[in-house]
């Protein structure tokens, strides 16, 4: 029995890749502009591990000895959004990138959409989600008309008051937009945005559901669970996926309850895949740039590492990385396209291992494919053999 835990730190980028001007991101670096702003980060562990190997990080140090292996991932496909990024690193490259609404989405379509929920909308615009429902909360819940708001990213995100619009509803209305978003308005994602609270006080729950696409074609998920593995999922990769190629999933409310979760799979007997996104660096402190707030979610997450290798059996293989950034220090509020950096551990696998700039993210499904014993689709260089120790199994 092996298994690969893959911890996906959700929009903890590490340098803007050459294309980043293409997306007004020139200059991001989620980790460096922290570390920097910041003072340092309190981060041990992903310190000993190579982090500081991977690309240069102020106040992270390169270690003679890392603990772990090390390099950081360049993204072919089109696009720096959270399904672009995970697709990518279970196969799928995609040659053009989601449609975005820069100034909202077309008027007619709202009209259809009010027509099919039997509401009026307010919004349509693009805006943070947390200033928007302050702004228009008060009037939706004197009217009961939804918010209907997007961003930079592909999405159409609809907030609602749960006290005004019970949560079946509003997952019924998501559930209609999805429907109707198709064609050249093909989003990656619908997402629920409940709210809770009074006028200049609203608190969104943790009742938030994202709607996406179907994956376009086979992932690693799928091959992982066709061969008879487990492919048990924490936090949002259920939705990210459409529950395509999950065997089982969990919630979660935060990263902390994420990790405790991911380590509830770990004590567990299936072989497979454990697959983790950790979404707060990116919704809580990433797109509301609380520069202080993420470094203390990175230093949080690398409080828990010893409990995460600690629990390891023998063949486990762990590996940590993220899906695109999100640079708090910048004026923009959206997801920035930057290299992802990689850290792979193992109690058998060799350590130390510079792994250098992997061409796309796909090298590291083709790894864990690899690893696994699973038919890989056509993206993506294998680096097992990098890492592989002597007593590792072929």
């Amino acid at each position: 029995m092996v298994r690969a835990i893959l911890i996906v730190m959700d929009s903890v980028g590490i340098g803007a890749m050459p294309d980043a001007a293409q997306y007004g991101d020139e200059g991001s670096n989620t980790l460096a502009n922290i570390s920097k702003q910041a003072g340092g980060l309190k981060i041990p562990n992903l310190e000993r591990m190579g982090l500081g190997n991977a690309r240069e990080i102020p106040f992270v140090s390169p270690q003679s000895n890392p603990a772990a292996n090390y390099g950081f991932m360049a993204e072919r496909s089109k696009g720096k959004d959270t399904i672009t990024g995970h697709w990518e690193m279970t196969g799928i490259i995609l040659d053009q990138a989601f449609p975005t609404f820069p100034s909202g989405f077309p008027n007619d379509f709202i009209r259809r959409f009010e027509e099919r929920i039997g509401r009026l909308t307010l919004g349509n615009e693009v805006a943070s989600g947390t200033e928007i429902m302050q702004r228009l909360g008060a009037e939706h819940v004197r009217t009961g008309q939804p918010i209907v708001y997007t961003s930079a990213d592909s999405v159409f995100q609809i907030a609602a008051h749960e006290g005004v619009i019970p949560l079946s509803e509003l997952m019924e209305i998501c559930r209609i937009a999805r429907e109707m978003l198709q064609g050249e308005l093909r989003v990656a994602r619908v997402i629920a945005r409940p709210f809770l609270g009074e006028a200049g006080n609203y608190q969104r729950t943790t009742n938030r559901h994202d709607f996406a696409v179907d994956p376009p074609a086979r992932t690693l998920l799928d091959r992982i669970t066709e061969a008879g593995q487990k492919v048990l999922a924490v936090g949002k990769i259920n939705d990210i996926f459409n529950g395509k190629g999950v065997s089982e999933h969990v919630s979660s409310r935060g990263n902390d309850d994420g990790i405790s979760k991911t380590l509830e799979y770990l004590r567990r007997d299936d072989p497979g895949l454990i697959f983790t996104n950790l979404v707060d660096f990116d919704m809580v402190y990433g797109h509301r740039n609380n520069v202080r707030g993420y470094a203390e979610a990175l230093e949080a997450f690398d409080a828990r590492i010893p409990e995460i290798t600690g629990i390891l059996r023998q063949d486990d293989i762990l590996f940590i990385t993220a899906d695109h950034g999100c640079d708090p220090t910048t004026a923009s509020t959206d997801h920035s396209r930057e290299y992802v950096p990689l850290l792979v551990y193992g109690p058998k696998l060799k350590q130390g291992v510079n792994l250098g700039q992997r061409a796309c993210f796909a090298d590291l499904g083709a790894t864990i494919a690899e690893y696994l014993g699973v038919q890989w689709l056509e993206n993506g260089t294998s680096f097992y053999t990098e890492l592989k120790g002597e007593n590792q199994h072929d």
